[in-house]
């Protein structure tokens, strides 16, 4: 299959900035890992977080390796689903799990908002069905976030890939996580008249659909993500702020995993994005300050690109403005787009959440309600926002109440997740970190 410079747009809209065709320093994608079996990443295989795994990658320790704390993991995954379940698409996304009538209803009662001229909009209904699904609670970024942990335990395992440095255990645990889910899409196509119409057992970001469906008719990374139309969205973005813990401290190699990540969905910004991510995760999770994060966030971010441009100056007016509530208007008027037909941009999101966070100190209690009130990014903004906050200031920061109404995952993107512990889920994943030399 040719690749082709120019992206195949979903939508006409204006926003999506042109990309280069493959450079010569572009990733070249992943080898398949010969006898490895694939992950039990399938419809029907329970989650992974139910069990334990050893702590591993002991051997692959240095003395320069530092070790996060384990509450700012449990404060990155819970304050990302906090996040994510303070934007109102949440509750779209959670009625996924309601009769398709209801939400069929829904758009009936909008159209006839709009054909009748009333100002009274309708939101998701439950009417005669139990409404637990329309709660407030995280959806599909918190469980996508889960769906990239599931991956770092397998490579946690010392009994998997054992002849594998840790490093290579958790690129091929990746693969073989999107591999897996791809032939899925592949079962699935096979069952469908094409690719488009294919009933698949998960909800996923364009992006993400189209990733798979690449992986599904043979093409490997970047091809993936380049010939991809929405290269630019930052649903890798979500993704990095998990695989960052895997190098506490060390910015240049968790931007480097988020890279390898994304080319299975993502070009452009949306690369940039997730490298930016997981840079500044990588040293919230062993202490730095906000300030500190964001610079290492701003290292990743060419100035040449519409994420680096949008990231200076968003950062610039957070240094500048008194709290996060004031930045609002700021970066709603002069970062947040308002052409196109899709508000999940990396270019946009990842700056918003770069400068909440500043503007707010790192506390998460004031920045994740900031990023929820600029609307046209609320889909994704609050949980980047949550996740470097809550990294910043560990678990015990995010109030009781957000805590347990966060902590469990509703199973609204990804079925096979329903009822998995973020908590639990966060400390397996400290169980995998390499030990203390001499601990």
């Amino acid at each position: 299959m040719t690749i082709s410079d120019e992206p195949a747009p979903l939508n006409a809209g204006p926003h999506i900035p042109a990309r280069p065709a493959f450079e010569d320093e572009a990733l070249s994608g992943p080898t398949e890992v010969q006898g490895a079996e694939p992950p039990g990443g399938v419809e029907g295989a329970a989650p992974l977080v139910r069990g334990r795994v050893g702590a591993a990658g002991a051997k692959e320790a240095t003395a320069d390796t530092p070790t996060p704390n384990p509450h700012r993991i449990e404060g990155l995954l819970l304050g990302l689903a906090a996040g994510d379940a303070a934007g109102w698409p949440a509750a779209r996304h959670r009625a996924a799990r309601m009769p398709d009538w209801t939400r069929r209803l829904t758009r009936e009662l909008d159209t006839f908002a709009e054909q009748n001229a009333t100002t009274t909009l309708p939101v998701p209904i439950a009417l005669n069905q139990p409404p637990e699904p329309l709660r407030l609670g995280p959806s599909d970024d918190a469980e996508w976030a889960a769906f990239t942990a599931e991956a770092l335990l397998r490579a946690g395992d010392d009994t998997a890939l054992p002849d594998l440095s840790r490093d290579r255990r958790i690129r091929a645990a990746i693969d073989l996580t999107w591999t897996a889910l791809a032939a899925e899409v592949a079962a699935a196509a096979h069952r469908a008249p094409e690719i488009e119409s294919a009933v698949l057992p998960l909800r996923a970001r364009i992006s993400v659909r189209a990733g798979l469906g690449n992986l599904a008719t043979g093409l490997r990374p970047p091809a993936t993500g380049h010939d991809n139309p929405h290269y630019f969205d930052d649903a890798a973005c979500v993704r990095a702020c998990v695989l960052a813990i895997t190098h506490p401290g060390n910015p240049q190699l968790a931007a480097d995993l988020a890279e390898f990540d994304a080319r299975y969905t993502q070009d452009g910004d949306g690369v940039h994005g997730a490298r930016a991510m997981a840079a500044a995760l990588s040293l919230a999770l062993t202490g730095a300050d906000v300030h500190t994060c964001a610079d290492a966030a701003l290292t990743e971010l060419p100035e040449s690109t519409e994420i680096g441009r949008n990231a200076r100056h968003a950062l610039a007016l957070a240094r500048t403005t008194p709290t996060a509530f004031a930045l609002i208007p700021l970066l709603e008027h002069q970062i947040v787009d308002h052409v196109y037909s899709y508000g999940i941009a990396a270019a946009e999101t990842v700056p918003v959440a770069l400068a909440l966070a500043t503007a707010a100190h790192g506390d998460i209690s004031a920045a994740v309600p900031a990023a929820a009130c600029l609307s046209r990014v609320a889909d994704s903004a609050p949980a980047l926002t949550g996740a470097l906050t809550g990294a910043l200031t560990g678990g015990a920061a995010l109030p009781a109440s957000w805590r347990d109404t966060c902590r469990t995952l509703s199973g609204c993107a990804l079925p096979r997740l329903t009822g998995t512990d973020l908590v639990e889920l966060a400390e397996l994943l400290e169980a995998t970190q390499p030990p203390l030399p001499g601990g």
